[in-house]
This record gives C-alpha cells, sequence and structure tokens, in this order.
C-alpha cells in the first residue's frame, strides 16, 4: 500500500502546514468547480487544524463542509462533533462554508439517512478529506467489529450507513469507506508514537481488521509526536 508520509517537527508546525494545503487543494478545485466539499474529522486531534484553516483566504461561500462522521447526539450535546466544527471551524472567513449535516432530530439515525445522504450526493466525489485513526485502527465511524462493517466497506456501499459499535456509547453515522476513499485528496492526521505504530502495523492486515487500510492508499499521513 503506498501512501506518503510527512513527519513534522511540532504539532503546531503540522497544524498550519496542514491547514495551508488543506486550503491549497480547495482552491485549486474551486478554479474549475462551481462547488466543492470538504469532509473533516470529529474529536480533539483536528481542532488546531481547523483553528489555522478558518482564516484562509479563499472563497467559503462555495465550500461545502461535511463531517467524515457523527455520534448521533443532538447538536447541544458535549459529544457532538457538529458543535466542534462550529466552534472551531465555521468560523472567521470559513462562516460562509455550507455545512451539511450529518445528524438530524430523531431517535435512531435509520430513519433520516436517505434525507442526510440526499443532501450530500450531489457535492461528491469530495474534493478533500481529512480523517483520523483509533489505537483499534477504525477511521470515521468504521470500527472493526461494527455492524455494519461489511456493508461500510463493500465497494458498492451506500453514502451513509448507521454504524453501532462495542465501546460506542450511542449509534453512529458515518460516509462509508468508497466514499472517503473516492476524494480528490486525502490526508489523514495522526499524533504520538503509539498511533505511528499502529498504522505500521495495519500493513498487510485485512481491511476488516484495520478499515484503516481502506483509505490509505495515495493518502498523505501527517505525524508528530
Amino acid at each position: 500500500m503506498s501512501y506518503e508520509f510527512r513527519d513534522y517537527p511540532d504539532r503546531e508546525m503540522l497544524a498550519i502546514d496542514l491547514a495551508n494545503v488543506i486550503a491549497g487543494e480547495l482552491r485549486a478545485a474551486l478554479g474549475h468547480e462551481e462547488r466543492v466539499a470538504l469532509a473533516v474529522p470529529g474529536g480533539t486531534s483536528p481542532g488546531p487544524v481547523f483553528d489555522a484553516l478558518c482564516a484562509a483566504d479563499l472563497d467559503w461561500s462555495r465550500v461545502d463542509v461535511l463531517l467524515t462522521d457523527e455520534r448521533w447526539v443532538p447538536e447541544t450535546s458535549e459529544r457532538s462533533n457538529t458543535r466542534l466544527l462550529r466552534e472551531r471551524l465555521l468560523v472567521d472567513r470559513a462562516a460562509a462554508a455550507r455545512l451539511l449535516p450529518l445528524h438530524a432530530d430523531a431517535e435512531a439515525p435509520e430513519g433520516r439517512l436517505d434525507e442526510l445522504a440526499a443532501a450530500i450526493a450531489p457535492v461528491l466525489p469530495l474534493a478533500v478529506v481529512l480523517l483520523g485513526m483509533g489505537a483499534d485502527r477504525h477511521t470515521a465511524s468504521i470500527f472493526p467489529g461494527a455492524d455494519k462493517l461489511d456493508e461500510a466497506l463493500a465497494p458498492d456501499a451506500p453514502i451513509l450507513l448507521p454504524m453501532r459499535a462495542p465501546g460506542a456509547p450511542e449509534p453512529r453515522i458515518t460516509l462509508s469507506a468508497q466514499v472517503l476513499d473516492g476524494a480528490m485528496a486525502k490526508h489523514i492526521l495522526i499524533y504520538g508514537a503509539e498511533k505511528r505504530a499502529v498504522l505500521e502495523g495495519a500493513r498487510g492486515l485485512p481491511v476488516r481488521d484495520a478499515p484503516i487500510n481502506a483509505v490509505l492508499e495515495d493518502a498523505v499521513v501527517h505525524w508528530a509526536e
């Protein structure tokens, strides 16, 4: 599996450089597309990247922003990735971007999947995707052992899937592997020696055991201690 590995001296430099790279890719895509889509993860790791990216000088009014995955919780919850996005990315110049939601007012994701996916379909393929990776080698909410793992990894997978996994306290909703892997530019953000070892250990493993392998080909991995 061929991917580029970029090693940074510290996390601050990584965040600034990665934000510049993503902004440049979005700017280039806007040169030949009317609208472009950027998909990003939740969690704390991408926060500093968002802080730098939100000030980038580009036509944000033509950028659709969406999460790679979301916990099925309301935006008022501290566990909401959408809340993080509004606080850290969709501010400054990036406040002009359009957010494509991955949550709706319903008890479970199944009843609103088609509606949410219908808003995403017209913006595919993604111009840029930023992903993280867990210690169990999951990416987005495509977890080893999840109830819909095989469907999420299938080449004919739908845009969105509901996902329930051991250790995940609430249902999730996630972009499928084929949507993530189909992005024009793919970036993976990891920190620390443990995550680097996990990534290197994923080499050669079946994708069901290491879902990160579904998106690694031709991706750029950004790492700092």
